[in-house]
């Protein structure tokens, strides 16, 4: 504290020996009081400037505070001299010497020799030092001493009548107060005039280019060589606006008569409407749909069976106003007069008014379109013919549910497997059972050798795959067979078999069973290969690589054609014509390549549970029935989709068959009833095929909610063999 005192009395002190100095000054006439003969304005300035600033050393402050105030012994006797002075002037010359000292008192030139160097900078970069710039000989500014506290400046405040017009300035830190000159020009910029008073915003412009020929030029500088050469740029726009103009992009301009004309030719856009008309003139207006007309309810004298008893009229008063069929209770009046006011005229008017106005109305463009139109265009059933259509013949015999019928490649006779455990031969023309094999267990597949050259059976009884010569027929035709069977010659090496093959012997013998595959398990499935030479067996089995065998009985051997099966396999079948082999597990059917050994197609059937399968006589589509009631068409050629999904039966559907030469195909189901369809395929592989469901074949009797179990066709004639759960086969031709 002592410090700051001591600079604050040292900053006193000389501010009261520069006062003396300019009272000598005003004495003594121009010559500069303190300053240094030969020195510039700019020396007196810049001397005036540091003492003004109060920015000298501290260093400066302590040495004059050692010294003592400088010029305080010449105080007393400067201070008698012009006390001398004054007592020897006239009235005139204190005049004079009070003129010059008003003058110096409002010369402001010392301060604005204050200057600060910094420049045109943000004074933001210096709020944490302690300097506010430098001056002209580089030394630092300081910011004055604010010491003030809200307090202290709160008084300043209301004491102060300067405050409100004080104002910092940021280049030096000290207050300035404002004149009011400088108010009046800030209260004009802030209410958006001009700065200067006098000047007159309102003063007629002088034109300096005007219409009025003048003598002297503006400019009298001689033209470019340019103005006298045309211009490729101007020529190339007025090319294009030519062009423009030719092709009617651009419309010359109209003359006023014509636009005149224009103007003035109006019409009647609705002159050709009919007057009559209600509402012609709105082209879309729908008219507000119409209240219900009043009925006997609402009659003063309504019928007894319209008013409500009690207990309705308490049940109408408990539902909500949403849901009553009458938004009132029907009464009953003596007369019209007695009828009073309907309470609920104004809400109800109220909401029709809403109604209208809240609802929006369109018409709706009704398409007149024939619903015949819109069925597909199918050929009739009569047209389709051939087909099975009726009930010819019944074979019974059977005492248990039938899974699986053959017939032989010439169509005479019929193979049927049964779960009594015995397959029986039957003569197709007269329903006769002409030889029966027990084979000791239930028969899962039957299938007869599609090789007419050969008499063979292949029969699925559980873990067995049972080869029998029927010896039916010719006798050359039973010769040729048995000395195929009987030319085996045993390989030498014998390596690891995956079926046991063995020979019949005795009693099996005796019924003509000639061969017996042993599998691993059991066998659900038996077809074979076109050729008659190899036969494939299905044993489902999950996680399990031996699902699917391929025999060869000329060879005696067997193979497993896959590594590993990729789920549950139902069924397989071969390509008539080509190297192909179909495997179906549940939900697809993967087709492989035999002799490259890979999968070509892999068919997504979209159901959940394959049945059955059937390929085409021509190789390029393929149907599979699924116990989701579905029958799923696929054309090879088309898609791995189903081209065609079928979904004519009420339960699962147990088979399908293709007939060999006629475009027909079948399909059995757990509903009793087999239904027979026309499917012709083209050769042009631009048209779809044609599906058209010709029949629904019924006689089967369900039991123990089993319908029809398998469907064949015969192989030359428009025949259809089924079998079922009630233990017999029908013929439908």
């Amino acid at each position: 504290m002592s410090k700051a005192t001591e600079k604050s009395a040292g900053k006193r002190r000389a501010e009261e020996e520069e006062d003396e100095v300019v009272r000598k000054r005003l004495t003594s006439g121009p010559t500069s009081v303190g300053v240094p003969e030969g020195s510039s304005d700019s020396e007196e300035s810049l001397f005036s400037g540091l003492e003004d600033s109060g920015s000298d050393s501290e260093e400066e402050d302590e040495d004059e505070d050692e010294d003592g105030v400088p010029g305080s012994g010449e105080r007393g006797g400067s201070g008698g001299e012009e006390g001398g002075e004054e007592r020897g002037m006239t009235e005139k010359e204190r005049a004079l010497l009070k003129d010059k000292e008003d003058e110096y008192d409002h010369d402001s030139s010392d301060e604005e020799d204050i200057r600060n160097t910094v420049g045109n900078i943000p004074m933001e970069w210096y709020k944490d030092f302690p300097h506010i710039g430098y001056d002209l000989d580089g030394k630092k500014i300081f910011k004055p001493i604010r010491n003030k506290d809200e307090l202290d400046d709160f008084l300043d405040k209301m004491e102060n009548p300067d405050y409100w017009r004080t104002v910092p300035d940021k280049q030096t830190g000290s207050d300035i107060i404002l004149t009011d000159d400088q108010v009046d020009l800030v209260q004009r910029l802030q209410r958006g005039q001009f700065g200067d008073v006098n000047f007159n915003q309102y003063q007629p412009t002088v034109e300096f280019f005007s219409g009025d020929v003048m003598i002297h030029p503006v400019t009298n500088r001689p033209e470019d060589k340019r103005s006298f050469i045309p211009s490729l740029i101007e020529k190339a726009k007025v090319s294009k606006l030519v062009h423009a103009i030719k092709m009617g992009w651009i419309q010359p301009r109209r003359s006023r008569a014509e636009r005149a004309e224009l103007a003035g030719r109006y019409y009647d856009l609705w002159a050709s409407e009919d007057p009559n008309a209600i509402l012609g003139r709105h082209k879309m207006h729908v008219p507000a749909p119409k209240l219900r007309l009043p009925g006997h309810e609402e009659s003063y004298n309504p019928p007894p069976e319209y008013l409500l008893s009690e207990e309705e009229r308490l049940a109408w008063e408990q539902q909500d106003p949403e849901d009553r069929k009458l938004s009132f209770l029907p009464r009953k009046f003596s007369c019209l007069r007695s009828v009073p006011s309907y309470s609920r005229f104004i809400h109800e008017r109220f909401e029709r008014c809403l109604d209208l106005y809240l609802c929006p109305r369109q018409r709706k463009m009704r398409v007149n379109v024939n619903p015949e139109d819109l069925i597909p265009k199918l050929p009739k059933p009569k047209d389709l013919q051939p087909f099975p259509t009726t009930q010819s013949l019944v074979y019974r015999g059977h005492t248990a549910l039938i899974r699986s019928i053959s017939v032989s490649p010439t169509g005479q006779w019929l193979l049927s497997g049964h779960d009594d455990g015995t397959v029986r031969f039957w003569e197709v023309c007269s329903s006769r059972c002409v030889k029966t094999v027990q084979v000791g267990g239930a028969v899962r597949s039957v299938a007869w050798n599609p090789n007419p050259a050969v008499c063979l059976v292949a029969v699925a009884v559980g873990c067995d795959v049972l080869l029998v010569c029927p010896s039916l027929g010719d006798r050359l035709l039973i010769g040729s067979t048995e000395q195929l069977l009987s030319s085996y010659q045993p390989p030498e090496e014998k390596g690891e078999e995956l079926v046991t093959w063995t020979a019949a012997e005795g009693e099996e013998q005796s019924q003509g069973v000639r061969l017996k595959l042993t599998h691993p398990k059991a066998v659900q499935q038996v077809v074979w290969h076109c050729k008659g030479d190899y036969l494939s067996s299905v044993m489902p089995q999950p996680s399990s690589h031996l699902q699917v065998l391929v025999h060869q009985v000329s060879r005696r051997r067997s193979q497993n054609p896959f590594r590993r099966s990729k789920g549950l396999v139902q069924c397989v079948s071969f390509h008539p014509l080509r190297p192909y082999f179909f495997v179906a597990t549940q939900r697809s059917v993967r087709v492989y390549n035999l002799i490259k050994q890979e999968m070509t197609k892999k068919l997504q059937a979209n159901s959940k549970w394959i049945s059955s399968m059937a390929v085409h006589p021509a190789g390029d589509n393929v149907i599979c029935g699924s116990y989701d009631c579905r029958l799923a068409w696929f054309d090879l050629d088309l898609s791995t989709k189903p081209y065609k999904m079928l979904r004519h039966h009420k339960k699962a559907v147990r088979g399908v068959a293709y007939h060999p030469s006629y475009p027909l195909f079948a399909s059995s189901s757990d509903d009793g009833s087999v239904i027979v369809c026309h499917g012709t395929v083209y050769n042009d592989l631009l048209q779809n095929p044609l599906i058209v469901p010709v029949k629904v074949l019924r006689g089967h009797a369900l039991t123990n909610d089993l319908g029809v179990l398998d469907v064949t066709f015969h192989p030359s004639q428009p025949w259809l063999f089924s079998c079922g759960a009630d233990a017999t086969i029908r013929l439908f031709t």
